[in-house]
């Protein structure tokens, strides 16, 4: 028998059963769907904390830390350290950063809540966020002075509808000195140049809790000439590592340091995330295994109907082979019309998923962040992304599953003796 012959019989035989053909490909679309929902949901949820995350960590910012902080002993960054590391190849700009806590703002009856200190090089550390640190009101001034101060946005806005100081307004800003004992608190007159907007957290720092002044300004109020940590901003994020890598090479011999690549990070949050897709899919397919073995059982429930048919066609010089491949050939338009009604409606199921699910978890996400205190914005919902690739595997994967479980009833059928097979009732 021609192939043409051999496919319009396997679908006449198939037409004729068509219930149970419907029943046994049913089995196949249902693995094929979770397979589909659950694949293309996760690389869209894959996609959507990848970009959330590249909105909190700027690829081509690191951030150098002593290696002492996380034990509580800090060994602060000198000039030289700063200068040195402004000379590594691929750096733009290397600026200081000194952060201390427990500070409030005094306007007026107005007081704010405990804020973070950063005192910054204003003109280097805007070159670092420029985009980040966009002004709400008020601007970056040409020339900084040393009361300058600039607020982040909770601090401008304590509530909804209230503003804590206008720009070019005198504020009071309380200190706490911890260098003493007990410790004192002292207040201190800045001029606030502005407020940026609603920022979030770069990394670990919430830029919308803080307030900025001159670093001269911090060394001489703290009596200090150090700073607590090293901003660099390189310019390709592809060069994370190797600058990581020099950074650490000139600080060899002294005390080490601790460099944060935020792209380091992302791919290994990526390979989690690439992990639990591949491990849901999985679980998936146990659902499409499952309906192999309802393609066995069907298949062979049919060769056991069409014994005599089989007989029949051996007896006119049908070969084993062209047994064969008509079984074979049923199992895989079986599993080819699964595939093909599965891809849709899993995407489908995956699209209301994505838009209902995530809205309805997000009411019961944290608000703020564990870090850095910072309001969050819950995932509200996520678009799954179906791919050439996915859809490429679900299709194979499904005719050789039905391939796959169907060979023994065809094998079965092939084997059949023809005298055996005319004589059976």
């Amino acid at each position: 028998m021609r192939r043409k012959q051999i496919l319009a019989s396997a679908w006449q035989n198939m037409k004729q059963r068509r219930f149970r053909t419907s029943l046994t490909t049913l089995g196949v679309v249902i693995g094929i769907t979770a397979i589909i929902g659950l694949a293309s949901l996760g690389e869209g949820f894959r996609v959507t904390i990848g970009k959330q995350m590249e909105q909190g960590f700027e690829l081509n910012v690191l951030t150098v830390l002593p290696g002492g902080i996380l034990t509580g002993v800090p060994s602060p960054f000198t000039n030289d350290d700063i200068q040195n590391i402004s000379k590594i190849d691929g750096v733009t700009t290397a600026t200081p950063i000194i952060q201390k806590s427990d500070v409030k703002l005094f306007n007026g009856d107005k007081t704010s809540k405990p804020l973070v200190m950063l005192a910054v090089n204003f003109s280097e550390f805007w070159t670092i966020y420029p985009d980040r640190l966009a002004f709400e009101s008020g601007s970056l001034p040409q020339s900084i002075r040393n009361d300058t101060s600039i607020i982040g946005y909770n601090v401008q806005h304590p509530t909804e509808n209230e503003s804590f100081a206008y720009t070019g307004q005198n504020i009071t800003v309380q200190i706490t000195f911890r260098q003493t004992l007990p410790p004192r608190r002292e207040n201190f007159t800045f001029n606030l140049a502005g407020a940026i907007a609603k920022s979030g957290a770069a990394g670990f720092i919430n830029f919308d809790d803080a307030i900025f002044i001159p670093m001269d300004t911090a060394k001489e109020l703290y009596n200090i000439t150090n700073s607590d940590m090293i901003f660099v901003k390189i310019a390709n994020p592809s060069y994370s590592d190797s600058v990581a890598k020099a950074i650490q090479n000139r600080f060899e011999g002294e005390e080490d340091v601790r460099v944060l690549v935020p792209a380091a990070f992302l791919e290994q949050v990526e390979s989690v995330l690439n992990m639990l897709q591949i491990f849901l899919t999985g679980i998936a397919s146990i659902a499409l295994l499952v309906a192999g073995l309802g393609i066995m059982n069907i298949m062979t429930v049919s060769v056991m109907e069409r014994t005599r048919e089989i007989g029949i066609l051996k007896a006119i010089g049908a070969r084993s082979r062209t047994i064969l491949t008509m079984f074979l050939t049923e199992a895989t338009l079986i599993g080819i019309l699964g595939g093909l009604a599965g891809i849709p409606l899993g995407y489908a199921i995956a699209q209301v998923m994505g838009r209902f699910l995530f809205r309805f978890s997000a009411e019961v996400t944290p608000r703020r962040s564990i870090i850095t205190g910072a309001t969050t914005h819950p995932l509200m919902e996520v678009s799954p992304i179906l791919s050439l690739e996915w859809v490429l595997i679900a299709i194979v994967f499904a005719v050789g599953v039905s391939v796959l479980f169907g060979w023994y009833p065809a094998r079965k059928a092939a084997k059949l003796d023809p005298v055996k097979a005319l004589r059976y009732e």
